[in-house]
């Protein structure tokens, strides 16, 4: 039995707009007339961490006073599992989950402790979601289940639709983490996509220390479905369909376009469209403490809009504040006033980039017969360390000082063995012969190993197509990609990799790196125009993005002008950061529509394509680009890049 050990955080979820639609949505199996469900959910700071590791049985201890020193002990054995579960309570929620992975995955036990957590319960964030989650997340790890972030949702929905809770279907959002995500429920379907941020957004979530009938409120409003039987019946499925959808769509065009103070008014009209129509069918709804807070002239100044949470009633409020101060005077103001505990969440711009793509797997004709001995990628390079590298380690090694933690390569059908030799052990009579400064590098090879994952490409269909491949390694989240015979060198403390990154999280949109070139060089490359969104002319507002241009086209539709009103021309710099949107178009390109490029399928198309839906950034990292894919090139490469 392996002893690794993981950490796992999962947050709590809060849903902004849009509860209740999750199960009313779901009625269209029976009413096709009815609107699809659509809420707008995103993961709090709040929520439950653990750690993890394999056991023969599935256990869950914790010394925080919540569990009173319970612990659950089990066999891995679903009947047992789903006795447990079916009978309710604190421990009903695991047990749920890790009977419905058991039936579908072949797996061993787990051994969870939680060691905090710091997420209020009953308070409609859902603490019972994020410890389903936190659990088909530890056998997603350990055991290697190749899940993703739908997969993990959907066993852990599984696992507490096994309990007598029966849990709303919104509730698993938070395995996305601190992210907004779209969530669409079609019948017995859900769709589910992340959602850009153009700005920062601040919220005060508060419980509002009084209590609701959560039974009573879902009991009355499904009474108004499939089909409704009167006018206040007609008036609730109105509020839960069309007019949520049409707010929904508001909600996400203010979150795209960074607009706060319009997002707060979207609120306010949807909270109080509910109260018109949804609150009549039930008393609970009435809430008179909710409505109280809402209406309180002491708030209106620190907010731009408000309303209920969950599955509203006097549970908790939610408000969207003006600024930080506000935030910080808002949440004295509930506490001190109102004796009403509250905690904030704040949605920036952008997410954290943890994944990175290279593609691996052309032969390296351009430099061949030296690709006869090995790959493009382990061509020596001359670090600034002293080291004479394989070019492939000093791309990682920048990879891991931005903070990325996995790594996909996509290499030929042939290239397995010589990757395998290259990150495992030397022998050990030669690696004794080592100084101790080599032998440091054999370590972090070792650790380069178990971060890395492999696609492999059997027919070379282009760049688009090799990008396709690592769908699933990317899971919907953003991913850095980088080309695999070019390598970077900073002029900053912040390595290339990572100032694209950081410009990805303010920008919040797909991100591609471009630098200066002379007008007659852009038939080499692919070339972006628009204009600059920043004094210091580094992010720029794509508006076009053109493959390998002549130079007259270059000179006549793509030139970027300037603070000094001077004409410049910016191409690829060779780092993208792509968002989930990419490969949705990929798959819809690759599998229904025809190559770009001979045939080929590129890349270019499909970010032009996302460009004139969603907009692209184009960004310029303070640094230089180095190529080893050409001869003349490598030999400049080999004499600048230690300097």
């Amino acid at each position: 039995m392996s002893d690794q050990v993981l950490n796992i955080f999962v947050p709590g979820r809060l849903c902004l707009i849009g509860e209740h639609t999750d199960w009313a949505g779901m009625y269209r199996t029976t009413n096709s007339g009815l609107e699809k469900g659509m809420a707008i959910v995103t993961g709090v700071q709040e929520g439950i961490y653990a750690t993890v590791k394999k056991s023969d049985r599935f256990v869950i201890t914790s010394d925080l006073e919540i569990y009173n020193g319970e612990i659950l002990e089990c066999e891995m054995n679903s009947e047992k599992l789903l006795e447990i579960a079916q009978k309710g309570g604190f421990f009903s929620y695991v047990a749920g989950v890790a009977s419905y992975i058991n039936d579908n995955y072949m797996v061993g036990g787990l051994e969870i402790n939680v060691t905090r957590m710091d997420l209020p319960i009953k308070s409609g964030l859902s603490s019972s979601a994020a410890i389903c989650v936190l659990v088909a997340r530890a056998f997603n790890k350990l055991y290697q289940l190749r899940m993703n972030v739908q997969g993990e949702m959907q066993a852990a929905f599984r696992g507490e639709q096994r309990t007598p809770s029966r849990c709303g279907r919104l509730d698993q959002a938070c395995a996305y983490g601190i992210k907004p995500v779209l969530m669409e429920f079609d019948g017995v379907e859900i769709n589910s996509r992340v959602l850009s941020v153009g700005a920062t957004f601040r919220w005060v979530i508060a419980n509002l220390m009084s209590s609701k009938d959560t039974i009573k409120i879902l009991a009355d409003l499904n009474k108004c479905f499939p089909f409704a039987e009167s006018d206040a019946e007609t008036k609730v499925q109105e509020a839960l369909g069309v007019d949520n959808r049409l707010f929904i769509e508001e909600a996400i065009k203010c979150l795209k376009d960074g607009k706060p103070e319009e997002l707060g008014l979207v609120m306010n009209k949807w909270q109080g469209n509910f109260d018109e129509k949804v609150m009549p069918v039930c008393s609970e709804l009435e809430a008179p403490v909710l409505h109280s807070v809402l209406s309180d002239p002491n708030i209106q100044k620190y907010i731009y809009g408000a309303k209920g949470v969950g599955s509203q009633g006097d549970g908790s409020v939610q408000f969207l504040v003006r600024d930080e101060d506000s935030m910080v005077a808002l949440q004295d103001y509930l506490q001190n006033e109102k004796g009403m505990p509250s905690f904030s969440l704040t949605i920036t711009p952008g997410q954290a980039v943890k994944k990175a793509i290279i593609p691996l797997a052309g032969f390296g004709t351009r430099v061949f017969p030296a690709t006869k001995c090995f790959k493009k990628c382990f061509l020596p390079i001359l670090d600034s360390d002293g080291n004479l590298k394989p070019a492939l380690m000093i791309m990682l090694e920048q990879l891991i000082e931005a903070g990325i933690e996995e790594i996909c390569l996509v290499i030929g059908e042939e290239d397995r063995e010589e990757f395998d030799k290259f990150f495992d052990n030397v022998m050990r009579e030669n690696y004794d012969k080592l100084p101790q400064d080599k032998k440091e590098l054999q370590w972090e090879l070792t650790k380069m190993k178990h971060m890395i994952t492999y696609v492999v490409q059997k027919e070379r269909k282009g760049f688009g197509h090799a990008v396709w491949l690592c769908k699933n390694f990317v899971a919907d989240e953003p991913v850095l990609l980088l080309l695999g015979d070019f390598l970077y060198k900073s002029e900053t403390e912040q390595n290339c990799c990572e100032q694209v990154i950081n410009a990805y999280k303010e920008s919040g949109k797909l991100l591609v790196s471009i630098h200066e070139i002379p007008l007659e060089d852009v038939s080499h490359y692919g070339i972006l125009s628009g204009c600059w969104d920043d004094d210091s002319e580094s992010m720029m507002d794509v508006r076009q993005f053109v493959e390998k241009p002549t130079d007259s086209f270059a000179r006549e539709y793509l030139g970027v002008d300037n603070k000094k009103k001077e004409i410049k021309y910016y191409a690829t710099f060779g780092q993208y950061v792509l968002t989930p949107e990419v490969f949705t178009e990929l798959d819809r390109v690759i599998k229904f529509g025809k190559p770009s490029e001979g045939s080929e399928y590129g890349l270019t198309s499909v970010i032009e394509t996302i460009r004139e839906k969603d907009g692209i950034v184009g960004f310029v990292p303070k640094g230089k680009s180095f190529d080893i894919g050409l001869p003349h090139e490598y030999r400049k490469t080999m004499m600048a890049f230690s300097e």
